[in-house]
């Protein structure tokens, strides 16, 4: 299915009407990527709040942005709206599967494992030193990772090395904000080492 590219991309932040979440249903939001980033975080797939708006973690109650401010990846909380400025702290945003969906319950094995074939292509094309996915199921599927745990994998995306995060989807009950935190935080540690060893090596 052709998904649709989500319209509306505003700097100032709004509340999508009911119509406009319902027409959010199979839209895409644009990455928030560039080349050599120091992490790539990928979301499961938009939620229909998010698609409304065009910019990512974007639903009242989810964590993203709240564990990234508090795990010092950024010195502010900022807002969806503000996305673009992860570009400048060598940070972006993307999702295994791209369209928007109610639920990522609606996603197929099939969706998964197309959409780990596009998370690779654009690890070729942009070369970010690591992945960070927010859900270990997507993973899992994803990447054929059946046995999977929250952080550091083994495995490597093409070049990227990879980390499992948790949704931090408000609904996600079984990790609560200070546990994002944590996780964020050991993540931010890992990534400021292994710049700096790979900026030693460049």
């Amino acid at each position: 299915m052709t998904s649709k590219r989500a319209k509306i991309v505003s700097p100032q932040p709004f509340k999508p009407t009911k119509q406009q979440l319902v027409e959010a249903a199979g839209k895409t939001v644009p990455d928030v990527i560039g080349p050599d980033l120091r992490v790539l975080f990928c979301g499961i797939n938009p939620g229909l709040y998010t698609a409304a708006v065009g910019h990512h973690f974007a639903r009242p109650g989810n964590r993203f942005w709240p564990a990234l401010c508090r795990s010092g990846f950024t010195e502010r909380l900022l807002s969806p709206f503000e996305e673009r400025e992860l570009l400048s702290l060598g940070l972006g945003i993307t999702n295994v599967v791209a369209r928007a969906t109610t639920s990522a319950s609606e996603l197929t094995r099939e969706d998964f494992v197309e959409g780990g074939r596009a998370l690779k292509a654009k690890v070729r094309r942009y070369r970010p030193r690591i992945i960070a996915i927010l859900g270990v199921g997507a993973y899992r599927q994803a990447f054929a990772q059946p046995k999977a745990m929250i952080g550091e994998q083994t495995e490597r995306i093409v070049s990227a090395r990879v980390w499992v995060l948790p949704n931090p989807s408000g609904l996600n009950a079984n990790y609560q904000l200070p546990d994002l935190v944590k996780l964020f935080r050991e993540l931010r540690q890992a990534a400021d080492k292994y710049y700096r060893e790979d900026y030693r090596e460049d």
